[in-house]
């Protein structure tokens, strides 16, 4: 597509304006929690599920878990089928799937999760910009809820109370924990939430939360991601075809942190309560 100017395109939006954000939890029954995540027109399905096993290199006795994600395209996700990727991720695939794993790990504390494997799927139903970001989004929550049912039911608990090989072998039941305790376990676990957004620069202005018609024409995109008390986990910056100077790229990340914070209260919002 070619670029065009910022007089040329359809922009329904301000320039510092979030797409409107909907959340449907336990969109999916059998997963360990999932997430039908709706950011304007891009739609991305998160569902967290937990593993038999830990990962092979894992040693046995390990008392730290471990998060893998992975991402796909659905064939009707774009305006052309996009073909299944059935012998792996390739490419910009397997580089996203990495991005939101990564991203996960960044704000986890995988000692206090405990020997416990998780997996979150992020499977794009509509792609209109900034899928990985609403993906990283969808998936913290997803996440998020997951490690609360862990802690619920008694498979991810404080390292004082986890059962000994004897323990298991003798009939060990896990205990109760009270709403106090479990809430301070899963504080341990995700201290903070995870959220990602994109902000470009298109004909020399800012814009929050691209979509595709201004991430197409964008001179310069970037994905922030972050945690809900304000610390970077990642950014990545591209110019296209394009250079920018140091006041754009602190305008950006300004700009990035204000779509940042409503999507953290939104977070929160749609999780308060919620077992």
């Amino acid at each position: 597509m070619a670029k065009l100017k910022k007089t040329e395109l359809e922009i329904s939006r301000d320039n510092d304006e979030m797409r409107e954000i909907s959340v449907t939890l336990d969109f999916t029954p059998n997963a360990l929690a999932s997430v039908l995540y709706k950011q304007g027109d891009t739609v991305v399905l998160a569902c967290c599920t937990k593993q038999n096993s830990l990962p092979r290199w894992f040693p046995r006795d390990a008392d730290r878990g471990w998060i893998h994600s992975e991402y796909s395209l659905l064939p009707g996700s774009t305006d052309s089928r996009f073909q299944r990727e059935r012998r792996g991720a390739k490419g910009r695939t397997y580089e996203i799937e990495r991005l939101i794993a990564r991203s996960l790990r960044g704000a986890i504390d995988l000692e206090a999760l405990g020997p416990v494997a998780l997996t979150v799927d992020c499977d794009v139903l509509n792609a209109d910009g900034g899928t990985r970001c609403a993906s990283i989004t969808a998936a913290n929550i997803a996440l998020r809820l997951g490690i609360r049912r862990l802690i619920a039911s008694g498979d991810s608990l404080p390292k004082d109370l986890r059962p000994t090989y004897e323990d298991k072998k003798s009939g060990w039941e896990a205990p109760k924990l009270d709403s106090d305790a479990r809430d301070a376990h899963e504080r341990s676990i995700l201290a903070n939430d995870i959220a990602a957004v994109s902000v470009g620069l298109v004909d020399g202005e800012t814009y929050l939360d691209l979509d595709y018609i201004l991430d197409s024409n964008a001179d310069v995109d970037m994905n922030v991601v972050m945690t809900s008390d304000g610390r970077f986990i990642e950014v990545q910056s591209t110019g296209e075809e394009s250079t920018y100077s140091r006041e754009e790229l602190n305008a950006l990340v300004d700009l990035a942190e204000i779509g940042m914070k409503q999507i953290h209260e939104i977070q929160a919002k749609v999780l308060d309560g919620i077992e």
